[in-house]
């Protein structure tokens, strides 16, 4: 017949007895509560593919509430970002053109003209701007059209190329930016490419005269 086993049996006789009371104590415990309950089947047998498919199942909500949460804060963000940048829909456009230049063909392409406006600035060194051509002709293939800050008569850097498509009376507009902080007395001129490809190259396109 089995019998319980004593604390002498599981200790030994080598402890203080402050530490034998203590351990005496907790032996008691553990012999009234007894054998800790058998696992039903299904707790022994562990999760299942089921169990796992609900859980995620069930997850799945709480998660596509965040991310519905997240998509409406980003756009809360961008159309109040629109509405400030903007003006908040009343008063002025921070988008206004702060420089609108006329442009002239030279003696190589005379019959060339073109417009020039420079919008305002966000960081006042990176100036959008748009530029309107009219009859430059058409340039061979792997070959530009090339935009220069004039200052000081030179041309000081350059702000983007474009190409065009060479139709009779067909306007060119393209989108472009002036990398700088502008100063007063900056111009613009189009230029295409030199000899053997030197740059500048040659001025197709200068600032008209101002009427008086």
């Amino acid at each position: 017949m089995n019998r319980e086993p004593s604390l002498d049996d599981l200790i030994g006789t080598d402890t203080t007895p402050a530490e034998r009371q203590r351990l005496q104590h907790v032996h008691d415990l553990i012999l009234q509560a007894g054998p800790p309950p058998e696992l039903t089947p299904e707790l022994e047998a562990g999760p299942t593919l089921a169990m796992s498919t609900g859980k995620r199942r069930r997850a799945a909500k709480p998660r596509a509430l965040l991310l519905l949460a997240a998509a409406l804060m980003v756009l809360l963000v961008f159309f109040g970002g629109y509405a400030v940048g903007n003006g908040g829909g009343g008063g002025k456009s921070a988008n206004q053109a702060v420089i609108k230049q006329a442009l002239k063909g030279t003696s190589i392409v005379p019959q060339a003209q073109g417009s020039l406006e420079v919008w305002s600035s966000q960081d006042g060194k990176n100036w959008p701007m748009t530029l309107s051509v009219v009859g430059l002709p058409k340039l061979p293939p792997h070959t530009y059209y090339e935009v220069y800050l004039l200052r000081h008569g030179k041309p000081w850097g350059s702000c983007g190329t474009f190409r065009v498509s060479g139709s009779p009376g067909a306007a060119t507009t393209v989108t472009l930016t002036a990398p700088y902080s502008l100063r007063k007395g900056d111009s613009w001129v189009v230029t295409r490419p030199g000899a053997g490809g030197a740059e500048p190259g040659q001025t197709v396109l200068q600032p008209a005269p101002v009427a008086a």
